[in-house]
Order: C-alpha cells, then sequence, then structure tokens
C-alpha cells in the first residue's frame, strides 16, 4: 500500500496533518493524523475534509489533492517524465507536491533535500518567456513544485536587489511567473491591463507586473503575481534571503468538494447559490467578503472573462489558521477579445450566455446569493460606472511603459463590454 504524508505550515512550522492511503490513485483515502485533530492548533485542511477519525472517500480525497495539481500540457508532461498515466494524480503529488498552492506539503519519502535559492541569469529567464511551457514544466519538476491551473506556469523567488532565484528543497516562492500564450495574442498584456483595471475599480488584487526582457512581443516577456499565500519572515533566512512564510489557502472547488473536472458550471447547479454560501458560512467578515465577490464577478461580466471559473476564486487562511477571508483577485483576462465560446463558467441567475446576461441578470440572482435587489443594483451600477475608464487608465499607465499595443487592446476590451 502507498503512503504519503501531508504536511501543513502553521506560523513557519511543518505540522503532520495526515496521510493519503491506497494501492492507486482510484482507491487512494485520506485520513487526518489523531494527534493532529486532538492538538490546540489542528484546524480541518479544508471545508470540505472536516475532522473525522475515519478516512474520506476516494471521491473526496481526490476532489481536494488533485487540484494542488497543474492541467494541461504541464500535467501531461510531468507524468510522462515519471513514466504513469496522466489520471494519477497520486503519483504526480508524490513528485511535485514539495511546494504546492497554499501551505499544503505532500511527501512521499523525506529526502532531506537541502533548500536552496538558485540565482537566476538573464540568459535563463530570456528561455523561460521564449520557451513557454516547455521551460516552465522543467522548472516545475527541477523544483518538485506543483502549482494549479492549465497555462504554463513556475514559482520562483524575486527579490528586488538580486533579481529571480529558482527555489529548491524547502525553499518558498514569492512570485508566480507565467508566460505568455503561444495561441492567445497579447495575453501577458491583457491579463495586466485587466489586474490594474480591476484595482482601479477598487477590487483587491496582488501586486503584478510585466517582465520585459526585449522589445515587448509575447516572446519577450513574463507575467509576474507576487503570490499572496506567502508572507515574508525577516527572521529566517536561506542563502542570504528572507524566507516567505506559507499561508494556508484552498480555492472554491476545494472548499466546495467539486472535482476539477466539473470547475465550468454547464448545467444549472447552483454554483453562485454555493460560493456565497461559503463565504457567508466561513469567513470572518461575511457580509463585507459578500459584496467584494459580487464585485469581482460583475467586473469579470464586464472585462468579458468567460474563464472565472471557481477555481479561479479563493479563500486565504490567517498564519494560525483560525480565520478566512475570500483571497485578492487573480487570474483576470479578456477572454472575450479572443472570440472564445459566449459561455461564462457559471450561471448568473438563468443565464450562461455573456451576450444574454445583463444588468438584470445581476438583479434577478439575488434571491439566490442572499442579497438584496437594491444592493445588488448599487455594486453593479458602482463597478459599470468606472469601468470604462479604469481600463483606460490601466491602457495609458501601459503604453507609457513602452507596451504601444496597449491602447489597440482597451479599445477591443471596450468594444466587448455591455456599456
Amino acid at each position: 500500500m502507498r503512503k504519503l504524508e501531508v504536511y501543513i505550515e502553521i506560523k513557519g512550522e511543518q505540522h503532520l496533518v495526515g496521510f493519503i492511503l491506497g494501492e492507486n490513485y482510484q482507491d487512494a483515502v485520506f485520513q487526518y493524523d489523531t494527534d493532529y485533530m486532538d492538538s490546540e492548533i489542528g484546524v480541518p485542511i479544508s471545508i470540505s475534509l472536516q475532522f473525522q477519525r475515519e478516512p474520506f472517500s476516494s471521491e473526496q480525497t481526490m476532489c481536494f489533492f488533485e487540484s494542488l495539481l497543474p492541467e494541461g500540457f504541464s500535467r501531461r508532461a510531468v507524468a510522462n517524465w515519471i513514466r504513469t498515466d496522466e489520471r494519477d494524480y497520486l503519483s504526480i503529488l508524490a513528485s511535485l507536491g514539495k511546494e504546492c498552492l497554499g501551505a499544503i506539503r505532500i511527501i512521499e519519502i523525506d529526502e532531506h533535500i537541502e533548500s536552496h535559492y538558485e540565482k537566476l541569469s538573464d540568459a535563463q529567464v530570456r528561455e523561460l518567456a521564449a520557451e513557454g511551457a516547455t521551460k516552465s514544466t522543467q522548472m516545475l519538476m527541477q523544483t518538485h513544485l506543483s502549482l494549479a491551473g492549465a497555462s504554463g506556469k513556475v514559482g520562483l523567488y524575486y527579490d528586488d536587489k538580486g533579481g529571480w532565484y529558482l527555489p529548491s528543497g524547502n525553499a518558498p516562492s514569492t512570485h508566480i511567473v507565467k508566460q505568455s500564450h503561444v495561441r492567445l495574442n497579447q495575453i501577458v498584456l491583457n491579463e495586466q491591463m485587466c489586474m490594474l483595471a480591476a484595482r482601479y475599480c477598487g477590487i483587491e488584487v496582488p501586486d503584478s507586473f510585466i517582465i520585459n526582457i526585449g522589445n515587448g512581443k509575447d516572446e519577450d516577456v513574463l507575467y509576474a503575481t507576487r503570490r499572496y499565500d506567502r508572507e515574508i519572515n525577516v527572521k529566517k533566512k536561506i542563502d542570504g534571503l528572507p524566507v516567505p512564510l506559507r499561508l494556508h489557502q484552498e480555492d472554491f472547488a476545494q472548499a466546495m468538494g467539486i472535482a476539477s473536472e466539473n470547475k465550468y458550471e454547464r448545467v444549472k447547479s447552483g454554483y453562485l447559490t454555493k460560493m456565497f454560501e461559503l463565504i457567508r458560512r466561513h469567513t470572518t467578515d461575511p457580509i463585507r467578503e459578500q459584496q467584494h465577490f459580487l464585485e469581482r464577478i460583475v467586473f469579470n461580466y464586464l472585462v468579458g472573462n468567460t474563464d472565472c471559473h471557481i477555481k479561479n476564486h479563493a479563500l486565504v487562511y490567517s498564519n494560525d489558521l483560525k480565520s478566512i477571508e475570500l483571497s485578492p483577485a487573480y487570474d483576470i483576462v479578456s477572454t472575450r477579445v479572443y472570440k472564445t465560446s459566449p459561455e461564462m463558467s457559471f450561471y448568473v441567475g438563468d443565464e450562461i450566455d455573456i451576450e444574454r446576461i445583463s444588468r438584470n441578470s445581476f438583479v434577478n440572482a439575488s434571491s439566490e446569493i442572499g442579497i438584496g435587489s437594491r444592493m445588488v443594483e448599487n455594486i453593479y451600477d458602482g463597478i459599470a460606472n468606472i469601468f470604462e475608464k479604469s481600463i483606460k487608465e490601466a491602457s495609458e499607465i501601459l503604453e507609457s511603459k513602452g507596451f504601444r499595443e496597449s491602447k489597440e487592446l482597451c479599445k477591443k476590451i471596450l468594444s466587448e463590454a455591455p456599456l
């Protein structure tokens, strides 16, 4: 029988949470460690995995732990590298789980690898931008790092004076760095424009910036986002660099016990209702967080982001795991400028087609989400009234930094916006 140990970081210290046990990925089950449950610091690692003495089902186990893994090309490449089926999330976790999103770590064999930060040269950063997902996947395998999502991405450490470093062993990263998608032109510029515009609309987003190592073309740029699930600890250092503390987080799919493959609501199943209920029941300030969440949904609709599925929303825990709040907004892109499917990732009221959704759809959804219709109207209008100005302001900022395509991209986004 295979046995993987599950650890969580609390205030900078690693604690054994429990075990994943099974002959293979199809029958693997998660079980909490009794000492962890009985300890003063013990807190469930997921809203969907509340404390119990008996093991969770294989389905419950897979829903949470598979969501820690990369998807698409990166997952297939890692599976090929370790010579396993790409559905075998257990083996992939064993290979990549030493550094996941949030504070979870998965260890099968404790190899006692020395923690280290390797300085990346300008040439290595340039290679990462030019080669896209292939190079990022190579780095994932080198560092045993698991980052959820479908796009090519890697966790790196950034220092204002020293530049970029590749973490290894138990060394945490500070930033998630993504490559430009070869099939979607200007995706990095697109995301940075949308994220800046969201901030100008009053939505909390992580600090982010474009790494331009050439002339601003897709093969010359990377997109860097400061990790909201990391908190710099100046007391501890590795290779002279302050080490980040890991903060626990879980995306809405994990918290709701929904498998990654069902992250899009294809048949109306009440995803919106469930997400607001999650916020109401589990966050420290539910009134504020519900308002903030609705603002994000409205912004995603206006900017034309049909890829705002339930894994692109998350909850982040305090460093003692005692309080929960909505994470900063992330992965906001105007997908409509690429003429992608008009279907949103979940229903708003009775509509999922972005071309059929309107202000009235949000008002009609008020009873489902538990917010009064007048409040929904106020929140919608508050974002809609400053949306165009925010997009234009973001475009101007990027243009001033040398990204001449910003103005044309801004026009495309606004042409698709239902204003």
